[in-house]
């Protein structure tokens, strides 16, 4: 698939645990591609650093390689482990508070579309490979309607072909 790897797909360190799928934040694509502009780009938006703006996905084991900030201090992550579980679809209390409550509307319309679909694809194919059927979802939909480039989550606007995409996703900020 055009813009991730089979590995991407089954690498548990991007399945974040709310379902903000960490392969399709542009904040984890930066950091993999190298791509300094967009790390500027999205610091600028969130407020930090371009050398800070780097993660290689929310659920990695300690010590972490690189952790962006706002997932190192997730209210939500910290929830699900502490519950025992790996994601918030496991568990009969979501959508809670720290959902409801979440400070980007992006992300808030976005896991409440995703943990419905990963409950769904986790009943139909088991823990495993349910769980990498919806990683798989997440990464097909992120790609331009127009010209079939790589997105990623939050993108408004198709980088190739400059194609106005946030109504096709996930809607404006």
């Amino acid at each position: 698939m055009k813009g991730w790897t089979e590995d991407e797909v089954k690498n548990k360190e991007l399945m974040a645990p709310c379902g903000l799928y960490c392969g399709a934040c542009g904040i984890y694509i930066a950091t993999r591609d190298g791509n300094e502009k967009l790390k500027t780009a999205l610091g600028n938006l969130y407020g930090t650093k371009p050398e800070e703006t780097e993660c290689y996905g929310c659920m990695q084991a300690e010590p972490h390689k690189k952790l962006y900030s706002f997932c190192k201090d997730c209210n939500m992550r910290q929830c699900v482990q502490s519950k025992g579980y790996y994601s918030c679809h496991q568990c009969g209390d979501w959508p809670c508070d720290l959902v409801e409550n979440f400070g980007i509307a992006t992300g808030k319309r976005v896991m409440k579309r995703t943990i419905p679909i990963w409950r769904e694809k986790v009943a139909e194919l088991g823990g495993e490979q349910g769980s990498e059927a919806w990683a798989r979802s997440e990464c097909e939909r992120y790609h331009c309607p127009e010209c079939g480039n790589p997105l990623f989550r939050g993108a408004q606007t198709c980088r190739a072909c400059k194609r106005s995409v946030a109504e096709d996703l996930d809607g404006s900020f």
